[in-house]
């Protein structure tokens, strides 16, 4: 798999926990808030915004960084001028053991266009991993196929 698809990979996987909001205190909520907001800030194309909510520790693909995010969003968000996130379907739940650690399982499909009609498209099956930090959902791990 290329880099590009990485990249889009990463930019679509996080969108994909697109969730609604219920309680301030319900760590489900918040998890699913979270996930949401990773959505609509790859949509914003603001990389600050993403590179705030990933884990210090975060790790795609058990090998990629926190730096490669950066470079991979930069390039993505350089090359295209609008970036759409589909949550086509979506699973968020807290690990039943460790309730500081949540899960989201989604299909995505991503798009980049330069105008209104997109001139890429991708379908992704992505699996995050979210860590509780400081009482906020960090984006530690990403893998997709």
């Amino acid at each position: 798999m290329s880099m590009r698809h990485l990249t889009w990979s990463l930019l679509i996987a996080l969108p994909l926990l697109l969730a609604g909001c219920g309680g301030r205190d319900d760590p489900q909520a918040k998890l699913e808030a979270a996930v949401q907001q990773l959505q609509d800030n790859i949509e914003a194309k603001s990389t600050g915004a993403v590179m705030e909510q990933l884990h210090g520790d975060f790790l795609a693909r058990q090998e990629l960084d926190r730096e490669w995010a950066k470079r991979t969003m930069t390039l993505l968000f350089l090359r295209h001028k609008n970036v759409k996130v589909l949550a086509l379907g979506k699973n968020s739940w807290i690990d039943s053991a460790i309730s500081s650690k949540g899960y989201t399982e989604a299909q995505v499909g991503l798009s980049g266009a330069e105008g209104l009609i997109p001139d890429s498209a991708r379908h992704y099956s992505v699996k995050l991993e979210w860590w509780l930090d400081g009482g906020e959902w960090k984006l530690a791990r990403l893998d997709w196929e």
